[in-house]
């Protein structure tokens, strides 16, 4: 029987999208938006092209609040509920493949997200997510960071498929100041949640406040619901950057130690070490990460995942610590690989050049 599948998302000045959000959503039976308050052409685009609109403020500002208000706008005889942003595109021929994978038990689907590609459409940053459900007993829970909280009293039968992507491409200028007070609200309400109080610790850190983000990160780490080790790792990292920025050096190094024992199978400790080595001018301690690291084939499909770990970096390094030791066969080899990825980086090429200056010479 063929099921009825509904977009719902929310919306504030986000025009420069609809255009392409609609091109990739228009599969759906319907569609449904909750406008929190755009100043632009936004909810006279939507409404052009069929869309079904409903503008509400929300004060205060939540997003689960406002997540939850736009699922309300779904109907109840809906089998598939698709949580899409307007910065996301979900790659065509969905519908076809949705219908297939979907079972009649089934309650939600983890599908391929790649939440950050480079400017050749590349992922950097791929993991499954999860915000396409069935209609009923599901809620968006967590002021910030919210998530899909199955609310039934069945068990939640959740299927993964890799034959259905959405690719993000957020808007860089799009201010994400409010996510801090956010956070720290989210660790109010629930002081135990092990997830968001990573993410508030790593929300201090963007924001260059050290010493709240060791503590925060210590009380992740404390939680007895902390034990999954890639988060656990990226904590001790975050720790690591914090302790180098205040110039506690060996406290810097020994929680990178601390990162690579918790995640050895990881590749981002190693980078994270290699880079601090390099800054140290430290150099064979940078060979010797980063050959651990490039041992470490597997990508791990998570959202945990540092780019630098697996785009020209390893090897970049490789070529500057080689070359400052005078091995200048090795340096041009890593750099012509650093280059093979990235081909158009001016300073690569530069260095390419100094490199064979040295090897003529």
């Amino acid at each position: 029987m063929k099921k009825k599948v509904v977009v719902y998302a929310i919306s504030k000045n986000e025009e420069q999208f609809v255009d392409r959000w609609f091109e990739s959503v228009k599969e759906a039976d319907e569609i449904y938006v909750l406008d929190t308050g755009s100043e632009d052409q936004t909810v006279k685009k939507l409404k052009e092209k069929g869309v079904f609109v409903t503008v509400k403020e929300i004060v205060p500002w939540r997003f689960d609040t406002a997540r939850n208000l736009a699922l309300e706008l779904v109907p109840e005889d809906t089998d598939i509920c698709i949580s899409m942003d307007l910065d996301e595109v979900i790659l065509k021929g969905w519908r076809e493949k949705l219908e297939q994978i979907w079972k009649d038990d089934t309650t939600r689907l983890a599908y391929n997200y790649n939440w950050r590609l480079d400017e050749n459409n590349v992922p950097l940053v791929n993991f499954y997510i999860e915000k396409i459900h069935s209609r009923k007993n599901y809620k968006w829970t967590h002021p910030v960071h919210e998530v899909l909280t199955y609310t039934g009293s069945g068990k939640e039968n959740i299927i993964t498929t890799n034959d259905i992507t959405v690719n993000h491409y957020p808007d860089g200028n799009k201010s994400r100041s409010n996510y801090l007070p956010l956070l720290e609200l989210s660790i109010l309400e629930d002081p135990h949640d092990d997830r968001n109080m990573h993410y508030l610790g790593r929300e201090y850190m963007y924001y260059g406040k050290w010493e709240q983000a060791i503590k925060t990160l210590h009380r992740h780490l404390a939680l007895s619901t902390a034990t999954w080790k890639d988060e656990r790792c990226a904590s001790m990292r975050f720790i690591s950057r914090c302790y180098r920025e205040l110039g506690y050096i060996e406290e810097a190094k020994m929680w990178l130690e601390k990162a690579r024992i918790e995640a050895p199978y990881l590749r981002d400790p190693y980078l994270e070490s290699a880079i601090l080595s390099y800054q140290l001018k430290e150099w064979n301690q940078v060979i010797q990460y980063i050959l651990e690291a490039l041992k470490i084939k597997s990508h791990q499909k998570t959202y945990i995942n540092e780019p630098f770990s697996w785009n020209e970096t390893p090897y970049d390094l490789l070529s500057i610590a080689y070359f400052n030791i005078g091995e200048y066969d090795l340096s041009l080899f890593y750099c012509q690989k650093a280059l093979k990825i990235n081909p158009l980086d001016t300073r690569l090429q530069q260095n390419l050049k100094d490199i064979q200056k040295k090897v003529n010479d």
